[in-house]
């Protein structure tokens, strides 16, 4: 038996030439939490313990909480985790915490009100792309361009494509409101695990949004005029398939909670979004960031 131990991250993926994740389960050495705690410079991926996960496909592994949560900001202990691995000091006081995180329309950096100015210029003030996937239903996003595969892979989405590129995460944001009042934003994430969703033309519907869109964008006049100087129109339409590392799709899911049940153990059947799908149930690794973990294969 082998064993890895250390406060949980987020899954770490790359997709490979046939455009499946190849998955690492990411710990971080207790060492960092500590370092952070007592204030001291620490790069996270110097503590970075990676497992591949796709070798573990068909096999038994466990994970058991340790009955110990860290903030992955600021270190300190804390009974509850919030916003995915943030104390509550911190989840008032981070900008990655601000409520324009998920709901970027309400960016209000312009206002001179951002809590963190430095991460506004290198994670909002940037290039966005507001995009459709196909997760469980047709839905529209919002995402970093740079970062649009992890973010297109990490919400466990099936196929996926630009609609057009926006110079800053609030614009992206306010397109993404206007369309969700006729497409979804979020993503039933049971059935999304049961692999069900529609048959549906991206490029097709990427067309009729992009109609949609400029001809909102005239008809609102003033609101919306700034937008037409920040719209970078994506005449490329490649639709991104991803292929997820999954020996068998449940019929029907039920889900770990660490919180109540330290444990959780099965037989890996597969691995999509930031899921990890046992013979047992399923478990969203992401929620559990900053907890104390034991992994064992």
């Amino acid at each position: 038996m082998m064993a890895i131990f250390g406060h949980l991250r987020k899954l770490k993926h790359s997709l490979d030439n046939t455009s499946t994740p190849q998955y690492s389960f990411a710990l971080i050495d207790e060492k960092y939490a500590v370092a952070l705690n007592a204030q001291q410079e620490a790069n996270e991926k110097d503590f970075l313990l990676v497992t591949k996960l796709n070798d573990f496909l068909g096999k038994e592994i466990k994970l058991v909480f340790q009955n110990q949560i860290n903030c992955i900001s600021c270190g300190r202990k804390t009974n509850k985790s919030f916003n995915q691995g943030y104390c509550y000091p911190c989840l008032n006081t981070k900008a990655q915490c601000d409520i324009c995180i998920v709901k970027p329309e309400l960016c209000h950096f312009d206002n001179g009100t951002c809590r963190d100015e430095n991460f506004a210029k290198e994670y909002c003030n940037i290039n966005h792309s507001l995009y459709i996937s196909l997760t469980s239903d047709l839905k529209i996003g919002v995402t970093r361009q740079n970062q649009e595969q992890t973010r297109w892979v990490d919400q466990g989405a099936s196929q996926a494509l630009r609609v057009l590129t926006c110079a800053k995460r609030k614009h992206a944001g306010i397109l993404e409101k206007k369309i969700s009042a006729t497409m979804k934003d979020k993503t039933n994430w049971k059935k999304m695990i049961k692999n069900e969703y529609p048959d549906v033309n991206l490029k097709a519907k990427k067309n009729n949004l992009l109609e949609m869109i400029f001809d909102e964008i005239e008809n609102l006049g003033e609101e919306f005029e700034y937008l037409n100087d920040t719209i970078m129109k994506d005449e490329k339409e490649k639709i991104l398939t991803i292929k997820y590392p999954v020996l068998e799709y449940p019929q029907k899911v039920t889900s770990f909670n660490l919180d109540k049940n330290p444990v959780c153990e099965g037989v890996l059947m597969g691995i999509k979004g930031q899921y990890l799908i046992l013979d047992t149930g399923v478990i969203n690794l992401r929620k559990y960031a900053g907890y104390l973990m034991e992994f064992t294969w």
